[in-house]
């Protein structure tokens, strides 16, 4: 048994134009910030997980699993970079009191400062695009 299929919205071409913009400057901030982290001596994917970890909503304890989320990434891609965290003096890891199972990390002093120094660049340049993308993403509110 086949459903029928909702009808598709007309896409005019500056829709086509739009979301080909928008995705221009995502790539753009995302080129920027890879060549940021490789200066800084870390991976993007490095970079990616201090910022998750450091910016996690709420400000509460991160675990393994809520940084894998955050980065969309599987469990155990978490945990190996975690550790390379970990061996790169970047993270801390302690128990967890109310749940021994739990691990939570935390990032050290030198994390901070490396996460600090490209925050200030990525804050930066955020604000040279952001021109930009307001008028792309204010498209719908007309």
């Amino acid at each position: 048994m086949t459903h029928p299929q909702k009808p598709r919205p007309a896409i005019s071409q500056a829709d086509y134009q739009r979301l080909s913009e928008f995705r221009y400057l995502i790539r753009r901030f995302l080129e920027f910030s890879q060549v940021q982290a490789e200066d800084a001596g870390l991976t993007p994917r490095q970079h990616q997980a201090l910022l998750a970890i450091k910016g996690f909503p709420g400000g509460g304890p991160v675990t393994v699993g809520d940084l894998a989320e955050r980065l969309r990434i599987r469990h155990h891609s978490a945990v190996e970079l975690v550790n390379r965290l970990g061996d790169a003096g970047l993270v801390a890891r302690d128990q967890d009191k109310d749940d021994h199972r739990r691990v939570l990390l935390q990032l050290t002093e030198r994390a901070d400062d490396h996460l600090a120094d490209l925050s200030v660049a990525h804050l930066d340049e955020l604000s040279r695009i952001e021109p930009m993308l307001r008028p792309l993403l204010r498209h719908g509110d007309e």
